[in-house]
């Protein structure tokens, strides 16, 4: 079976990921084997919820996603892709699909025998990536699964993750431009921009799951109603990004960090992809705009750290989460998202910048101030769409701001 290559010449990616520079290893320090696994519980939302972080936060954060209509929908629709992540029996009744066929399973488990012409690992990670971008898949890079970014423990229930998988295909989502460009940062179409990606890239990863175990391998999605995998190191694996000056988030240089990801885990053969190197951790030490901007002053200005033998510009998870949590006057908060100088539409004028950005590392000196004098990190008022509505108690009401 001869598959056509995946690639931004051949059309099935959006962006031109050949032109990067590859590298043997991710851009800021990991010292493998002595990387932590961590518990999914310890998380900022999670300890939110617990009451870590006070009454007031545990109060807010049972609404701040639900406070807006459209972010509340969307949350929705992620929310039902929870259980589809691998095969179940009781996910959804066959009787009621009615082009089904006598012997029709909505979900599966791994086929009998594994389908002809797929143990080709370098064929396969192409098959794979194009089925990603048909899915409308934005960003598709491939590793191999490193064993601390597997979560000891569900927050869900605390059970113990058991997940021995050796690859990870990982999917990213755009927020969407035109959005991101128009809003404030911190106002009601937050947590909607966030819940796009996150129901979309769950969609894509479990889709492309169950196909993958139609092929006849095992395969499970991971997306954020149901992780069992830790995503930012498996972003820098697969040549998706780098470490960024925002905290534990991985930033695209075609995307910037205006997206959200998921991950497929499968033993199907694949040929990984080498993590990438476009100067941002030069960049991010020299830029500091998202630290400046942020309404919660979370992000660190200061140099990086070694944390659980990993190398990344520390950020207050509590301060972040509370700030996102108890937004009185917007649904979530993306500011650090809003502002940030790789956040760009993909015209021929923002990647001509890109490159410079890229490839002369005199020019990033200049980068916020050029930054702040073209306007960007502004909320364009004239170019908002969305309506500012909060929900009270079952009803909707304009917000005083």
């Amino acid at each position: 079976m001869k598959l056509r290559k995946g690639s931004y010449k051949g059309g099935h990616g959006r962006y031109p990921d050949h032109i990067l520079k590859r590298v043997d290893r991710p851009t800021t320090v990991i010292r493998d084997e002595a990387v932590s696994r961590v518990d999914e519980r310890d998380g900022g939302f999670h300890q939110a919820h617990s009451g870590n972080y006070g009454p007031a936060v545990e109060r807010e954060v049972q609404r701040f996603v639900a406070k807006h209509p459209l972010s509340a929908a969307l949350a929705c629709m992620a929310g039902n892709l929870g259980p589809l992540v691998e095969p179940s029996q009781d996910i959804i009744d066959p009787s009621s699909i009615p082009w089904r066929g006598a012997s029709w399973n909505p979900m599966p488990g791994v086929a009998k025998r594994t389908a002809p012409g797929t143990d080709d690992p370098a064929a396969m990670s192409e098959h794979i990536k194009a089925t990603a971008y048909f899915l409308r898949a934005d960003a598709v890079g491939v590793c191999e699964l490193p064993r601390y970014a597997v979560f000891t423990n569900s927050k869900s229930d605390g059970s113990e993750v058991r997940l021995d998988h050796k690859y990870a295909i990982a999917i990213l989502i755009d927020q969407d431009w035109p959005t991101a460009h128009a809003f404030r940062g911190d106002d009601w179409i937050s947590n909607s921009m966030s819940f796009l990606s996150y129901a979309n890239s769950g969609f894509v990863a479990c889709v492309l799951a169950d196909y993958i175990r139609r092929l006849g391998y095992e395969a499970r999605a991971h997306h954020a109603m149901n992780y069992q995998v830790v995503v930012p190191p498996i972003l820098l694996w697969a040549g998706l990004g780098e470490m960024s000056r925002i905290g534990d988030v991985v930033l695209n240089p075609f995307l910037g960090p205006r997206f959200k990801a998921a991950v497929v885990t499968t033993n199907l053969p694949l040929l990984p992809d080498k993590p990438i190197d476009f100067g941002l951790q030069d960049f991010c030490a020299k830029c500091k705009k998202c630290a400046r901007e942020c309404p919660a002053q979370a992000i660190s200005h200061g140099d990086k750290v070694m944390h659980n033998n990993y190398e990344k510009w520390p950020n207050d998870v509590r301060k972040c989460t509370a700030m996102r949590a108890t937004n009185q006057h917007g649904s979530g908060c993306g500011t650090c998202i809003k502002v940030c100088p790789w956040n760009k539409p993909f015209t021929p004028f923002h990647r001509a910048m890109g490159s410079v950005m890229r490839n002369v590392p005199a020019a990033r000196r200049f980068a916020v101030w050029g930054d702040d004098l073209m306007g960007y990190g502004k909320e364009s008022p004239q170019d908002k769409w969305w309506l500012d509505l909060e929900d009270r108690d079952g009803e909707l009401m304009a917000p005083k701001r």
